[in-house]
């Protein structure tokens, strides 16, 4: 009767829970990056600008199966209440009951952003449902070392990476928590199957130039300041709620690792945080990039609270509480309060919609915001890209090349409103833009430019000259005397986030570069007046939409000293 208690209760919670992420997926407006997300789940493919496939997975399955929000989320949904299962049979209490099963889902319900990895659809929520399924394989793992244990830690390790590239993190503190097993020949089986498993995405990212490594090491990278450093904890606290992360270091404190799951939990906890506050010296730190660490708090708390009254009944008195407080944060997010739309979690479809009426059927095209183009067409369904430039990042939609279809043919430039801007403006005094419509579309993103240099030291005012060659991979010619969109080659210096941009001529003029074709020129350049230090250089194409990235940018030293 007891035992029958037990898994009543945690089925009864366990639909509840469910319930709650179900209504909450239907009535809250999807979010700008989820939005992005499903523009993968439209372009399966075996990895992406910014991260591995799982998340496109999961749209792309909900969206056979629903439109809208659903068509989005219903994945996450279905995947959340399965990772809570997951992690409670690692938990395998010898002896469980009611109190037990409450306390479990008190400590996953009051980690603020658990429950939200289990409605936004982001690629935190697989995340959450491999790291589940890694650490309940490796516990089975050291229990026996049999083969259905290797084979499930090959597929959560694969699902790992699949899913987001912290995964390297999360095996690799388990790898360090027991370096025996590096010595352990099923243990390496299991890896060698899981890059087995990956090869197909290893193989994308050979063939795409490793766009992800060149993103989050490189493109992330800036300036050391205080102010990252010092806004890690208080975002974690955000991340775990104070009371958990709280109840986590008295754990961490009071208690050491009674084997080696327990020392495992013990290293990703301590693994995740410390890495990360170290990777706040190179720059600004999500705060969900260590949400992985809540499948071994949750662990940790429930084993725990177990044998520690004193901590069983922190959770009931302080932790509980906050369910109510949280509770309430969840239906607002469901609203259209004020706070909620400046916010961004509301009143976006209406913008969109707003763009439409005045782009019509015309396909839109934004600069700078990926996010722009992916709402644009959840809301609307029609077709929408970016054009990036120095002064953005590259995306999805640098590999896309969307724009592509869009040459020579009709659209609607999107433009915010400037201070002043005298030109054609559209929308509401809540929401006032600028475009345009233009018969003739043409863009020189793609176009590449090779180039070397003969010296790295410059002073302002030197003058310098370049030879390059500036290629035309596109399948149709592009016109640098176009009637709407001309085209000139500028140099770029930038240094950190600012970026300068010169004017350059050319020791013969271009005109029109046929497809496939590839010119050589040189160029003619002045060094603009630079304080001193290191810069990047690079040849860029200068439009309407801002210089674009055309070459590599290499380091020089140029400027007065300052």
């Amino acid at each position: 009767m007891k035992a029958w208690s037990f898994k009543k209760t945690f089925l009864l919670l366990l639909f509840i829970w469910f319930l709650l992420n179900l209504i909450q997926a239907l009535f809250m407006e999807v979010i700008s990056d989820e939005a992005y997300y499903g523009v993968y789940g439209r372009f399966p493919a075996w990895g992406y600008y910014d991260h591995p496939p799982m998340v496109a997975l999961l749209i792309r399955i909900s969206s056979l199966l629903f439109a809208r929000n659903l068509g989005i989320r219903l994945m996450t949904v279905l995947l959340q209440p399965v990772t809570l299962l997951i992690i409670w049979k690692t938990i395998d209490l010898k002896d469980p009951g009611s109190k037990q099963v409450i306390t479990f889902f008190i400590i996953a319900f009051s980690i603020w952003l658990f429950p939200a990895f289990g409605v936004v659809t982001t690629p935190d929520a697989p995340l959450l449902f491999f790291t589940a399924l890694f650490v309940y394989g490796y516990r089975k793992f050291l229990s026996g070392e049999k083969w259905p244990d290797v084979i499930l830690l090959a597929v959560s390790m694969a699902g790992l990476v699949y899913s987001k590239y912290q995964a390297i993190l999360v095996i690799g503190f388990v790898v360090l928590s027991n370096l025996s097993l590096l010595r352990n020949i099923r243990f390496w089986l299991a890896g060698i199957m899981a890059l087995v498993l990956l090869a197909p995405h290893i193989i994308w990212q050979f063939a795409n130039h490793f766009p992800a490594l060149g993103y989050h090491l490189v493109a992330r990278s800036v300036e050391f300041r205080w102010k990252y450093f010092l806004e890690y904890l208080p975002n974690q606290l955000a991340v775990f709620n104070p009371l958990v992360l709280g109840a986590v270091v008295y754990i961490l404190m009071k208690y050491r690792p009674s084997d080696k799951f327990m020392r495992s939990l013990f290293f990703l906890i301590i693994g995740f945080i410390s890495f990360f506050w170290l990777t706040s010296f190179r720059g600004h730190v999500e705060p969900h990039w260590t949400i992985a660490c809540s499948i071994p708090m949750i662990i940790l708390i429930v084993l725990n609270s177990q044998k520690d009254q004193q901590l069983f009944r922190f959770t009931r008195r302080y932790i509980l509480p906050l369910i109510l407080l949280l509770t309430l944060l969840r239906i607002f997010l469901m609203t259209d309060m004020k706070l909620n739309v400046s916010l961004g979690f509301s009143g976006k479809e209406e913008k969109y919609r707003q763009i439409e009426s005045a782009a019509g059927e015309l396909p839109v095209v934004f600069t700078g915001s990926f996010q722009r183009p992916s709402l644009y067409t959840f809301f609307t369904g029609r077709d929408a890209t970016v054009i990036s430039s120095v002064y953005s990042r590259q995306t999805q939609f640098d590999i896309l090349q969307l724009e592509k279809k869009f040459h020579n043919k009709p659209a609607f430039i999107y433009r915010d409103v400037m201070p002043g801007d005298t030109s054609a403006t559209f929308g509401t005094d809540s929401f006032r833009f600028a475009g345009s419509v233009t018969d003739s579309l043409q863009t020189v993103n793609r176009m590449k430019i090779r180039f070397n240099l003969y010296s790295f030291t410059f002073q302002p005012g030197d003058s310098i000259e370049i030879p390059f060659a500036l290629q035309n991979p596109y399948d149709y010619e592009i016109d640098f005397n176009h009637k709407r969109f001309p085209v000139e080659v500028c140099l770029v210096f930038s240094r950190g986030e600012a970026i300068t941009v010169q004017h350059a001529s050319l020791n013969q003029p271009v005109n029109i570069i046929p497809a496939g074709a590839t010119f050589e020129r040189i160029l003619v350049s002045v060094i603009p007046a630079l304080t001193g230090g290191e810069y990047k250089l690079g040849i860029c194409l200068n439009n309407k939409f801002g210089p674009s990235l055309n070459s590599r940018f290499v380091k020089i030293k140029a400027g007065y000293n300052d």
